[in-house]
C-alpha cells in the first residue's frame, strides 16, 4: 500500500507538521510515565484503527523494555491482570477521550476522578494532551493511508 501523501516531501505539510510534531516531542518530557504514554498511544491507535501508529508505538514500547504480554493485552486491558491501577485509569481515560462520538460527554466524572487518584495535575494535563494529540495523528495517518510495518524504533527522533 502506498500513502496518498508524503508528509515529508510536501512543503505545506512539512511546514505545518514541524510545529505539530513538536507537541509530541514535548509530551515525551512530560511527567507522565513513559510506559503509560506508550500504552495510551497504542490504545488510542487501536480504537481508531491507525496501523502506522500501532506499528510505531508497539515497537517503541518494546524497544523501551515493555513486555510482549502487556503489549498484546492492551486491547483487552479490562480483563488483563498485567496493568497497574494507574495504567488502568489512564487506559479508561484514553478510551473515553477517544470515543467522544460514542460517549457524547467525553471523559466522564468517574473516569476523571479515578485518573486524578493516580496522577497529579501536570500528569493529567499530559494525559489530556496525549490523548488529543494521538487522535489527531491517527487521523492524519488514516486519511492519507500511511502504511504500517516498516517503522524502526527511534526513526523520527
Amino acid at each position: 500500500m502506498d500513502a496518498r501523501l508524503n508528509y515529508f516531501a510536501n512543503p505545506t505539510a512539512g511546514k505545518a507538521l514541524k510545529y505539530f510534531m513538536s507537541a509530541g516531542k514535548a509530551l515525551k518530557e512530560a511527567p507522565l510515565p513513559a510506559a503509560t504514554q506508550e500504552l495510551v498511544a497504542l490504545r488510542v491507535s487501536q480504537i481508531n484503527g491507525c496501523a502506522a501508529c500501532i506499528d510505531m508505538h508497539t515497537k517503541e514500547a518494546a524497544a523501551a523494555g515493555e513486555t510482549a504480554v502487556r503489549l498484546n493485552l492492551v486491547a483487552a486491558w479490562r480483563e488483563a491482570t498485567v496493568f497497574t491501577e494507574a495504567e488502568r485509569a489512564a487506559l479508561a481515560f484514553a478510551e473515553e477521550g477517544t470515543r467522544v462520538a460514542d460517549a457524547a460527554t467525553g471523559v466522564g466524572d468517574e473516569v476523571w476522578a479515578h485518573a486524578a487518584e493516580h496522577y497529579d495535575e501536570d500528569q493529567l494535563a499530559a494525559l489530556v494532551i496525549l490523548v488529543s494529540f494521538m487522535n489527531a495523528v491517527n487521523r492524519l495517518n488514516i486519511i492519507t493511508r500511511q502504511p504500517a510495518g516498516d517503522y524502526r524504533p527511534g526513526q523520527f527522533h
